[in-house]
């Protein structure tokens, strides 16, 4: 990911910096925006998380069933739900599908 920095400036007589901490932007490190990156990397990734395991849950069925209705391996569901991977793709689109309309995703892939 390409970070890019730029340094606020104090507003022109008559402009509002609204509610920006200028000093605090400017006095934070290249490590604090990386450390920043990893920790919103890790909520998205417990977001997803969080999704699969209420898909799965809301269909009522195991993680063992839910791998073979939707043709993947258990291993992949269970990193699914605890975080260790994130659905992408067509698999990510598969889960919004079985949270809209399960019958008719677990129809079309008999």
């Amino acid at each position: 990911m390409t970070v890019t920095r730029k340094k606020l400036t104090e507003p022109v007589s008559g402009q509002r910096v609204g509610r920006i901490d200028t000093a605090r932007v400017d006095g934070t490190t290249e490590a604090d925006v990386s450390r920043q990156a990893l920790a919103d990397d890790r909520e998205a990734m417990q977001d997803a998380a969080q999704f699969a395991r209420q898909v799965r849950q809301r269909m009522g069925l195991s993680q063992a069933e839910l791998a073979r209705r939707i043709d993947v391996s258990l291993e992949t569901i269970r990193n699914w739900e605890q975080g260790k991977r994130s659905p992408t793709g067509a698999a990510k689109a598969l889960l919004r599908l079985l949270d809209k309309a399960p019958e008719l995703a677990l129809q079309t892939l008999r």
